[in-house]
């Protein structure tokens, strides 16, 4: 077969492939990239969901720069980032080399699997199911006021105090987020080459040694990956905001997605709204990109 045929013949199957990108180019336009397009148009607008919009250009991205409310919302988003970031994945690295090089150990992989599945019980719970019923526990009469009254300490407005609110609204999503890295931590370990940890235990190596100079090098995409996906459900956080505290007591535990909900179906300002959902989601975007090119830096380092 000539050299050309058999290219043409080569070429053929490759070009095939591109049909099956189709669903997901078709899914992708329709549910992310529409949308999107509309939300940009609309921060253009001023609009209160009734009648035609009128374009104001870039006005409300200006308001946006002056309100005060919105760059708390902010400053509250990096408490979120230490509650559902930074704690749950160091946490959780210690956590799942704990079941995983000790609990599995001594008392056999069956009780690291129960305790893994208690630590993720959580992630399993509707995150609004959660939020009700963190709130029940501590509303004023609720179960931890019960307790703390039971030891001395006396009660407390925990989620209607502004010096309190937020606090106990990061308890919350640390009980909530800690499982999650623990599942995929010990996912990762399961691929450690077991050999490494012997011959460090054998060489005198403690568990911390073990843990540092084992553990993390080899775990490092899977932790990445952990601390990406936790950063950006941190920025869109929700669900516990709404349902524990609505973004007080006097917006001290405001977010930008429940800043922009509350623009939106409360104040009925769709276009400053949607200027606050657009500048959410264009810095999820730059920090995805930035993770994303960090790690593949330390990778080609490695």
């Amino acid at each position: 077969m000539p050299s050309s045929t058999l290219s043409r013949v080569q070429a053929r199957p490759s070009r095939g492939y591109w049909w099956y990108l189709l669903p997901g180019a078709i899914a992708f336009t329709v549910v992310v990239a529409v949308p999107f397009a509309a939300n940009i148009y609309l921060s253009l607008t001023k609009w209160s969901g009734i009648g035609d919009p009128r374009f104001v250009g870039l006005d409300n991205y200006t308001r946006l720069l002056h309100d005060e409310v919105f760059w708390t919302s902010f400053r509250n988003t990096a408490a979120m980032v230490i509650a559902m970031v930074v704690v749950p994945t160091l946490a959780g690295l210690v956590l799942a080399a704990t079941l995983f090089d000790v609990i599995g150990r001594r008392f056999g992989p069956k009780a690291a699997s129960f305790l893994r599945a208690t630590f993720y019980l959580p992630q399993v719970l509707p995150v609004v199911v959660a939020g009700i019923l963190w709130g029940w526990l501590l509303r004023p009469d609720g179960a931890v006021n019960a307790f703390a009254e039971a030891i001395g300490l006396g009660a407390h407005d925990w989620l209607g105090d502004p010096g309190t609110a937020l606090p106990m609204v990061m308890l919350v999503m640390i009980w909530v987020q800690i499982g999650y890295p623990v599942v995929i931590f010990m996912a990762a370990l399961q691929r450690v080459d077991p050999d490494l940890y012997e011959a460090a235990e054998i060489d005198g190596a403690s568990w911390w040694h073990r843990f540092t100079a084992i553990t993390l090098p080899q775990i490092r995409p899977e932790t990445f990956v952990v601390t990406l996906t936790c950063t950006i459900a941190a920025l869109k956080v929700f669900g516990p905001v709404w349902a524990l505290t609505r973004g007080g007591p006097n917006n001290a535990t405001t977010v930008p997605s429940y800043f922009a909900y509350n623009a939106f179906f409360n104040k009925l300002q769709v276009g400053y709204g949607a200027a606050v959902a657009t500048a959410l989601t264009l810095l999820i975007v730059a920090i995805s990109i930035g993770f994303l090119k960090a790690q593949g830096r330390v990778e080609e380092a490695s």
